[in-house]
């Protein structure tokens, strides 16, 4: 465990990912990394790992202070092929009618780094997701309500997309962008843990 908690960084513009730790009273700095991100050429947990160490590695020469910093990296497979965010709304379509009904993963890279000590850490975590059988109707609610053009495979699961998924398999939170027992056990192995940083007056729920 870490003796003295440390400024948390977060390496993504996701406002769920800042959520999800503010909600534990954590105070967290956003520093988007804008690193290009790899989508093909290794097996679905190589790539998301890639990617969150890319994102790591894109902020850490801009911070000069002690800091703990989280970056992370989300992408949504189909028996190993690759959703991505979608073209358009017609692309965002196709891809909700092949999630139809159908068990897909949702995975997570995961990259942390206490830039006092220059400790790291690389993970990743896996969830399982069974979609109902959804009628073009439906698809269309979702896609009118949602607009899901900046989301991989074409959905999110809070909101109107708790309507599209009937099981889960894993980390609920990992289908929403950050693994918490996950990235836990991560800053656990550099000398961190959420715990330290869980703050009684900031913390909240969703």
């Amino acid at each position: 465990m870490s003796n003295g908690q440390l400024p948390v960084i977060l390496a993504s513009a996701s406002p769920r990912r800042r959520a999800l730790l503010e909600a534990l009273g954590i105070a967290v700095r956003v520093m988007p990394s804008d690193a290009p991100e790899q989508e093909e050429g290794q097996v679905p947990a190589a790539i998301v790992e890639h990617n969150a160490r890319i994102k790591l590695d894109a902020v850490l020469p801009r911070i000069s202070e002690p800091a703990l910093v989280i970056a992370a990296d989300t992408l949504v497979f189909l028996e190993e092929q690759l959703l991505s965010k979608p073209a358009d709304l017609e692309d965002a379509r196709r891809m909700l009618q092949r999630l139809s009904g159908n068990t897909h993963q949702v995975i997570t890279g995961l990259a942390v780094a206490d830039t006092a000590t220059g400790k790291t850490a690389v993970g990743c975590e896996s969830t399982d997701v069974t979609f109902r059988t959804l009628s073009d109707a439906e698809i269309t609610c979702f896609i009118d309500a949602v607009h899901p053009l900046d989301r991989a495979g074409a959905y999110t699961v809070d909101g109107p997309g708790s309507l599209l998924v009937a099981r889960y398999d894993g980390c609920y939170y990992n289908v929403l962008g950050l693994p918490l027992v996950r990235l836990d056990r991560l800053l656990r192995s550099i000398g961190h843990s959420l715990f330290d940083y869980v703050h009684p007056g900031r913390a909240r729920f969703l």
